[in-house]
């Protein structure tokens, strides 16, 4: 157990490494006090990601059952907060200002969503090793916990933050998978869904309809909204094999490339660190993922097997997204790379998944 809470730990710490070297690479020649520190603000978020990570690996998961309602009631509040006394950055209005720390909602609102899925679809009992959800019928089963998500994601979408609404409703199809629903229940939804597609594009502002086209063919606004994609795959593109070296990528240093620490920070990576840089980084997601798998496959609670699935997952499509993002195989849709990007929120909030899943390892075998 101690092995494996180590390695989950390392991995962590290596992948935020290669963060702050890429944040401060893509950086240090603006000008500005902001630009010139936020390589030690990243370092300062990480910190403190590692505390609140030691805080919930010794933090029983179990309790989390019990605190699983006030999560979800906390977690609206803060995101209805957001739009009375929420800080606006480049249109959207997604984050809180908490003395001098700017939090974003949404993603602590992703965790929240996983412990809510994973209470609503597992027995509390040890002793019963069957998930009740293989007995509901459709409404429990489906309509019932897809209003329970479809009330935070409306309020995310609304700042306006499509990729973490778009997100939770992939873990949510994922969950339901998961959880032994029966088939013909998530096909009906799928189904439904599908039908919705008309009226969601209608939903959607101009911008994200932009960004839509713009996926399809990045050349139809090469100066505007496809811009950033096209930048970004100049930039993974002349990275080569070796990469061209720390400090010694163009596009981002250049400031060719917009958002190059958040967003966009695979591409400033893979532009320094080249195909082989890549290639680490996907592999050191695979292994941080797959000890997650590993810890939920080896966990006879139902709970605690949902729950580290769940964040697995959310890890898994997150990630997918944001590289698939910026090669141009995916819209773009504002989601950060998991310990890479600049954020505190994000980072934070990682940590403290993380923290569960090494507490579920330590405390699987009592269940």
């Amino acid at each position: 157990m101690r092995n494996t809470s180590l390695k989950i730990l390392i991995i962590a710490i290596l992948i935020s490494v290669m963060g702050i070297l890429s944040i401060y690479s893509s950086n240090y020649r603006k000008e500005g006090e902001f630009w010139q520190s936020i390589y030690q603000r990243q370092i300062l978020w990480v910190i403190i990601g590692l505390f609140v990570f030691i805080l919930f690996s010794k933090f029983n998961y179990r309790r989390l059952w019990d605190w699983t309602y006030v999560l979800y009631a906390i977690m609206l509040f803060l995101l209805l907060l957001v739009f009375i006394l929420g800080i606006t950055r480049s249109g959207a209005q997604r984050w809180l200002r908490i003395a001098w720390f700017n939090f974003q909602p949404s993603e602590i609102a992703k965790l929240i969503i996983v412990i809510f899925l994973a209470k609503y679809f597992s027995q509390k009992s040890a002793d019963d090793v069957s998930l009740k959800a293989g007995r509901f019928g459709i409404f429990r089963a489906v309509i019932l916990p897809f209003i329970f998500i479809a009330i935070p994601v409306g309020l995310i979408v609304e700042q306006p933050d499509l990729g973490s609404g778009s997100l939770v409703f992939l873990i949510f199809f994922a969950m339901l998978y998961l959880s032994r629903i029966r088939l013909k229940y998530i096909l009906i939804v799928l189904m439904l869904a599908a039908l919705s597609v008309p009226l969601f594009w209608h939903l959607l502002r101009n911008y994200q309809r932009d960004r839509i086209m713009v996926f399809l063919n990045p050349n139809i606004d090469p100066l505007g909204a496809g811009y950033t994609v096209i930048q970004s795959k100049i930039a993974i593109g002349s990275g080569g094999f070796f990469g061209k070296g720390w400090l010694s990528g163009t596009q981002s240093q250049l400031h060719f490339l917009p958002e190059s620490h958040t967003d966009f920070i695979f591409a400033t990576f893979t532009e320094e660190w080249g195909f082989l840089g890549g290639v680490l980084l996907i592999s050191l997601y695979f292994l941080l993922i797959r000890q997650a798998i590993i810890i939920a496959e080896k966990t006879s609670d139902n709970f605690g097997r949902l729950l580290s699935s769940g964040i697995a997952l959310m890890f898994c499509f997150q990630i997918f997204i944001n590289i698939a993002m910026n090669m141009g195989l995916a819209p773009v849709v504002g989601l950060p790379l998991l310990l890479m990007s600049y954020g505190g929120s994000s980072v934070i909030a990682t940590f403290a998944a993380l923290g569960i899943i090494v507490n579920i390892n330590k405390n699987r075998a009592v269940f």
